[in-house]
């Protein structure tokens, strides 16, 4: 292919893979460079106790500066389809470009899953509570196997948002432009948008701030709808009901990292069928 078809074809991956990508541009990217291998750390560096009245003449006990790390390895995913030399020569549509199109679809759902199985494996866990049909609390689960008790409901209300609002604060977790976000699926995102506290994204005093997949928001969350967040099933995530839980992602400001590598990003490859077709030339 020419220099310029390869370019378009890239740019038409990466542009449709973006439109599907939710959990990625909240992630705060860590470069890794070529030749450095496949291993990325990241540095924290520890907090200081707030500083004590001095004693005159008394040199003070001195606080330890240190720093913590979390470390990540890449590793390569793909995939790709064969087109036949018929379908390519008698098609009305730009085959190319919709094969392009469709991966993109597929390195982006790729990622989204990828980043949700992985972000599940936290330990900042606040479970809906249990209310009655009034609206009432009922009880507090502390664990999904206690949602949904006898006649009540486990569900994410603005309640719960505030409640969520209120220990993110309490543990001084930085914003992202002055807000808090959370990932959410469509069918917890049509019952919360049900309440008279819910703000459409379009009516936002700032929309130029939108992130992809913004839908509204409430008691200071912006909510991001994705398909692909949580469903939970079997043996450690039913409730008492019996049924699926679901789980929506609340975020601060680089709340998870995405090594970057340099050289190892998205990337469409075409081969012609003159290059692999065979002896007869009969697929690309």
């Amino acid at each position: 292919l020419s220099p310029q078809l390869k370019s378009f074809y890239d740019t038409e991956l990466l542009e449709n893979a973006r439109a599907e990508m939710f959990y990625a541009q909240l992630g705060k990217k860590q470069p890794l460079p070529a030749n450095h291998g496949s291993t990325v750390e990241w540095r924290k560096w520890n907090t200081f106790e707030r500083a004590k009245q001095l004693i005159e003449g008394v040199i003070p006990s001195g606080q330890k500066f240190g720093v913590s790390t979390k470390t990540g390895v890449i590793n390569q995913y793909g995939t790709y389809t064969s087109i036949s030399d018929k379908l390519e020569m008698r098609a009305y549509d730009d085959i190319i470009l919709g094969a392009t199109e469709e991966m993109g679809a597929s390195a982006a759902e790729t990622q989204e899953v990828l980043i949700r199985d992985a972000l599940l494996t936290n330990t900042n866990v606040l479970y809906c509570d249990n209310v009655d049909e009034n609206g009432a609390v009922v009880s507090t689960p502390a664990s999904c196997a206690e949602m949904e008790a006898g006649e009540t409901m486990a569900a994410l209300t603005p309640e719960m948002v505030n409640k969520a609002v209120t220990i993110m604060k309490k543990n001084r977790v930085p914003r992202i432009n002055g807000r808090y976000y959370a990932v959410i699926h469509p069918s917890v995102a049509h019952d919360l948008r049900q309440s008279n506290a819910w703000v459409e994204a379009h009516k936002y005093a700032a929309p130029n701030e939108i992130f992809n997949g913004e839908i509204g928001e409430i008691h200071g969350v912006r909510f991001i709808e994705n398909v692909f967040a949580p469903v939970l099933g079997g043996d450690d995530y039913k409730n008492k009901a019996g049924t699926v839980s679901y789980a929506t992602y609340f975020f601060g400001l680089n709340a998870f990292g995405i090594v970057d590598p340099e050289g190892g990003a998205l990337e469409m490859i075409v081969h012609d069928k003159s290059e692999i077709g065979g002896p007869l030339n009969q697929f690309s």
